[in-house]
């Protein structure tokens, strides 16, 4: 991925299940290992029993999965990382207890299991309000035996940006201020942008702005990026911790008006085997720190900077003050 196929994760920031309705089928998986194997970096800790650590296949997942090895060895814990390519092949093993811990988005999540359980033509419940998606997503998931952790600041969703000397000579700073441009644009995106109301009907409805078309191409891709740089297209659709924007000379527009779901990042854990209060404890220390900027950053060492995921974790881990030294 050098954030490429990172959007096997543009899935989650969509309202549905990754293969299903995100604007690229495959954001949320980069390869990685089977359910029954270990992935790099489980680690061991002290004597308050084993717990599995579930991991899709991008990078961003990978990260938090070492982190939340991290922290729940530092709590005592024995842990190991088994990472699995789908939402849909994790989820029911988390549900199963074969998983115990899995850093998930509120909004994506709470979609797909609404589909599960209502068909995929059920009315959306997750809204860009994150108190009201985190709790339509817990009342999907409690009867699951899974428990949603509280969710933090930070947030990885659809967005869309734009080269530097477009922002500067057209005054951007926001969508908004792109609709009042009146420039019109064509879009970097999947084909999936011209009926998903998070792409091109929104962009329209919502701010007013002028879509000539679509150019189809890998969310978040370096082909994407590419266009847009050479002006080929003048909007990138991408994601909120995309680490390798400013590579391009591209800046994000702030989604103002909220027209994305509320995509937080927050820990599931099956709440039978990992429901309790210590490892509740332990993962809100991340939780409380964690911001939007940190994770693109996070990204951006193991992307750009090709270092690997259980090593950037432990220096965050270490640099926040999370774990004891």
């Amino acid at each position: 991925m050098t954030r490429t196929p990172r959007r096997a994760r543009t899935a989650r920031a969509l309202p549905a299940a990754i293969a299903a309705v995100a604007l690229t089928a495959g954001l949320a998986a980069c390869g990685g290992n089977s359910l029954e194997k270990s992935g790099e970096g489980g680690s061991s800790g002290g004597g308050s029993g084993s717990l599995v650590i579930g991991s899709a296949s991008f990078t961003e997942s990978k990260v938090l999965a070492e982190i939340y090895a991290g922290l729940l060895k530092d709590a005592g814990y024995s842990t190991s990382i088994k990472t699995v390519d789908a939402r849909e092949l994790y989820e029911p093993a988390l549900e199963k207890g074969q998983v115990d811990v899995v850093p998930e988005y509120a909004a994506t999540l709470a979609e797909f299991l609404n589909k599960k359980q209502n068909g995929k033509d059920a009315p959306a419940v997750a809204s860009p309000d994150a108190d009201a998606t985190v709790k339509a997503l817990r009342k999907l998931a409690e009867p699951r035996g899974l428990k949603v952790l509280d969710p933090g600041r930070a947030v990885d969703q659809n967005a869309f940006a734009v080269t530097a000397e477009f922002a500067e000579k057209h005054h951007l700073k926001t969508l908004s201020d792109l609709g009042k441009s009146g420039e019109a644009v064509r879009i970097a995106a999947g084909d999936e942008c011209s009926q998903r109301p998070f792409c091109r009907p929104g962009l329209e409805k919502t701010y007013g702005i002028k879509v000539t078309g679509i150019d189809p191409l890998e969310v978040g891709s370096t082909q994407a990026k590419q266009a847009v740089k050479d002006g080929k297209d003048q909007l990138l659709l991408t994601t909120t911790t995309d680490a390798t924007l400013k590579q391009f000379g591209l800046v994000l527009l702030a989604d103002d008006k909220k027209l994305q779901n509320s995509d937080n990042v927050l820990p599931v854990v099956n709440n039978r085997k990992a429901g309790s209060q210590k490892i509740e404890e332990a993962l809100a220390k991340l939780t409380r720190v964690l911001t939007t900027a940190d994770l693109t950053e996070l990204n951006k060492k193991v992307d750009a900077e090709r270092l690997k995921p259980a090593d950037v974790a432990a220096k965050y881990l270490k640099d926040k003050g999370l774990v004891a030294k």
